[in-house]
């Protein structure tokens, strides 16, 4: 699957405004959606946490065009997670969380083939991490 790049890159270029905002919300998304994911954040500065979470956005989005960096950075990032306690069933809702964030960010920009872009993206990072976490 060939990832759409532009769209990928031109998308986050328009949270990247409101980055601090869009990693809170996410947050929000997730605990309120899935109550059940906030145990994992218990022991966690949350501050700490959302810089994080923008920090691994822009590794993706700043190195789309160079598969290998992203590849081992991406495996590397699921092996982490993987001692955390994450498990396979916690990317779908962090997926979901994250293209809700997303849609609420963009507005009228949060278009179908956007939508579809950070699919196809979601599914290819949580590939990655996935054998990053098996290792």
């Amino acid at each position: 699957m060939a990832l759409q790049v532009k769209l990928l890159e031109q998308s986050f270029e328009g949270v990247k405004p409101n980055a601090h905002a869009f990693a809170a919300s996410f947050y929000d998304n997730l605990f309120s959606d899935f109550p059940q994911t906030q145990a994992l954040f218990a022991h966690s500065d949350m501050q700490a946490q959302q810089q994080k979470l923008l920090a691994s956005l822009v590794l993706v989005v700043e190195n789309l065009r160079q598969p290998q960096v992203l590849s081992t950075a991406l495996q590397d990032l699921g092996n982490r997670h993987a001692g955390y306690g994450i498990v396979p069933e916690h990317y779908p809702m962090v997926g979901t969380s994250l293209l809700k964030t997303f849609e609420t960010y963009l507005g009228d920009a949060w278009t179908p083939e956007v939508k579809q872009a950070w699919v196809d993206a979601y599914g290819a990072i949580t590939g990655l991490m996935l054998t990053g976490a098996e290792s």
